[in-house]
């Protein structure tokens, strides 16, 4: 089927829109690649320095042709995503040596777990830490010694700042290597409702341990689609994956398999071969259409609004919320995973997984088919998934029939005929909601205002039971990127899932995050003008009548006179200090909007 119109020409009008920038961005890249490998221009000493630790590979590297790889690691073990890369560098070494090429860890790069510091002044340096990742990255690359580089990395801002860092090297071959996903433990419905219980009071701390220690039981990513799942999507359905890595079990025959061979298929892409496909040809405007397709059609994390934005901006792409709401708009939701449903990402993959929803929305015109990815020309490799025969990896066709149709749907039967995301504006600003997860007699809340500063006062006003009655819309504001971060404000989320249970009509709104766990209660978030900018949601007061309407995209305060006032200032010396927040204070004062990516650099 051809191309859906609307895809279409939102992919036009980002082409002419970024056609300055990304020029610029290309002459640079071919600019990098003329020069040719560049070990050749290090001197005798500088050759010496490269290859002093590398054992048996000393000989190859001064005198081969077979080619070097970079690994960029985000390795740590307090990640349980991340821990499984602890190998990764030796299992790489190996396969390269096979291929008659040598490899090195080129450096490494921070990794938090935004599942720690929920609620907590860490969080306050999640955002920051995507461009932390990419500037790693251009240190780990600036020795400028590598063919190709492979990217070792999974969870919320990781990916992110490693796709933003492999950009800058963007005449260089790449390929995302994941870890795949933890097992099954609790199921994420039962653990919600264990979060609520505890909310509540009706069980200790104790049992909400035990509960959480049940979901979260080992090495690999978290098992709801969240923003790292979600990030594991965006690299199959823009080619930077092996087809059908993305949701395979760390600690497996097969997941060992895929990461031998995703060294071997980026060293294969260098200029040294004849197959040269550097990852600025992959990651084009076509490829990043078919990222925000994916993101609608899965319901994915409302993070990457922002991380996309910034992702496309780092190859001279420049994409905004009108893109992804236009596209919203007409590609159909297709698979239900939690907070969306009730399935967890395994029980997605094992119903046909992205194979399946790729061949779909490929069938149905809501795919570019001709994009370029590190498995070869077109996404039809995609429609493939990976099998050992006999120990040796090779690919199969996977399936064209949903095997649960509860999970992942055929897009001419979808779970709904619009995305999961939706872009709200109006009087009070712009801002995103994640409607996936929220129910149709949820999405439109028209009620007076409660104001707060910060999530703990409005957990407080919980608490203390001044929410008990009638609806209300929660404004949390001097929560943007430029006030302190832009932390999630996911431990919200069981509270305000209390009070719409007992029949609250109930809303968020803020300049602030969500989670990419965010579900069931409608949350505007994301709102620009930020407060700290003297946005109109800086002027709200309690009582003032807001609609959120994530039906019409309105966000509006009702109530007369609102606009009129001054902005309101707050006091932020507590974001500033301690956590080691006092080293991001040049972020602070340097970073976008959200919706330009909240990000330091420039395009």
């Amino acid at each position: 089927m051809s191309l859906h119109a609307t895809l279409a020409a939102v992919t036009d009008r980002i082409i002419e829109r970024s056609r300055p920038t990304r020029e610029a961005y290309l002459a640079r890249m071919r600019a990098a690649a003329s020069k040719g490998p560049a070990r050749a221009h290090l001197s005798c000493s500088g050759q010496a320095h490269a290859y002093a630790a590398t054992g048996e590979d000393q000989d190859t590297l001064a005198t081969g042709s077979g080619g070097h790889l970079g690994i960029v690691t985000a390795y740590n073990d307090m990640l349980s995503a991340h821990q499984p890369f602890e190998t990764y560098p030796m299992l790489i070494r190996e396969a390269v040596r096979e291929a008659g090429g040598t490899a090195q860890v080129a450096g490494g790069v921070p990794a938090m777990c935004d599942g720690i510091t929920q609620g907590e002044a860490g969080m306050e340096l999640s955002l920051f830490s995507r461009d932390s990742i990419a500037m790693s990255v251009g240190i780990a690359l600036s020795h400028n010694v590598f063919d190709a580089a492979v990217f070792l990395g999974v969870c919320d801002k990781i990916v992110p700042g490693l796709v933003i860092g492999a950009q800058a090297f963007g005449h260089l071959p790449a390929v995302f290597l994941p870890a795949g996903p933890m097992t099954s433990g609790l199921s994420n419905d039962e653990k919600a409702q264990i979060r609520q219980k505890f909310a509540k009071g009706e069980i200790g701390r104790d049992e909400l341990l035990k509960a959480e220690m049940a979901a979260y039981h080992g090495p690999g990513t978290c098992t709801f689609y969240g923003t790292a799942n979600t990030n594991q999507m965006l690299m199959e359905f823009m080619g930077l994956h092996l087809p059908g890595s993305s949701f395979i079990n760390p600690g497996t025959e097969l997941r060992d398999a895929l990461t031998r061979e995703g060294a071997k298929r980026a060293l294969s892409l260098s200029a040294l071969g004849n197959d040269y496909t550097p990852t600025c040809d992959i990651l084009d405007e076509k490829a990043f259409v078919n990222g925000m397709v994916g993101l609608m059609a899965t319901g994915g994390s409302t993070n990457l609004l922002i991380h996309l934005i910034a992702m496309a901006r780092a190859g001279g792409i420049i994409l905004d919320w009108q893109d992804f709401s236009e596209i919203s708009d007409v590609v159909p939701l297709i698979a239900r995973v939690y907070p969306n449903g009730l399935a967890d990402v395994n029980h997605f993959h094992a119903a046909g997984g992205l194979g399946y929803m790729i061949g779909q929305l490929l069938d149905a015109g809501y795919l570019h088919p001709d994009t370029k990815t590190v498995a070869g020309e077109g996404l039809g490799a995609y429609l493939m998934e990976p099998f050992l025969d006999a120990g040796a990896l090779t690919w199969r066709k996977g399936s064209t029939e949903t095997l649960n149709d509860k999970i992942v749907r055929p897009a001419s039967d979808p779970f709904q005929p619009t995305g999961g995301l939706s872009r709200l504006s109006g009087n009070l600003g712009t801002g995103v909601m994640k409607i996936s997860a929220v129910a149709e007699e949820h999405r439109v809340v028209e009620a007076p205002v409660r104001v707060f500063h910060d999530q703990d006062e409005a957990k407080a006003a919980f608490k203390a039971g001044e929410l008990n009655d009638g609806d209300v819309v929660i404004v949390v504001r001097f929560q943007g990127p430029k006030a302190n971060g832009m932390p999630e404000l996911h431990s919200m989320t069981p509270f305000l899932s209390i009070m719409q249970g007992r029949g609250q009509k109930v809303a968020l709104v803020t300049d602030g995050r969500m989670s990419g766990a965010s579900g069931k209660v409608p949350s505007a978030i994301h709102v620009v003008p930020e407060a700290l900018d003297g946005g109109p949601i800086a002027k709200l007061q309690d009582g003032d009548v807001v609609r959120v309407d994530a039906l019409t995209g309105d966000l509006q305060v009702l109530t007369e006179g609102v606009l009129d006032r001054p902005a309101v200032t707050a006091d932020l010396s507590s974001y500033q200090h301690g956590t080691g927040r006092e080293l991001f204070a040049l972020f602070r004062n340097s970073v976008t909007s959200a919706d330009t990516g909240a990000t330091v650099f420039g395009v």
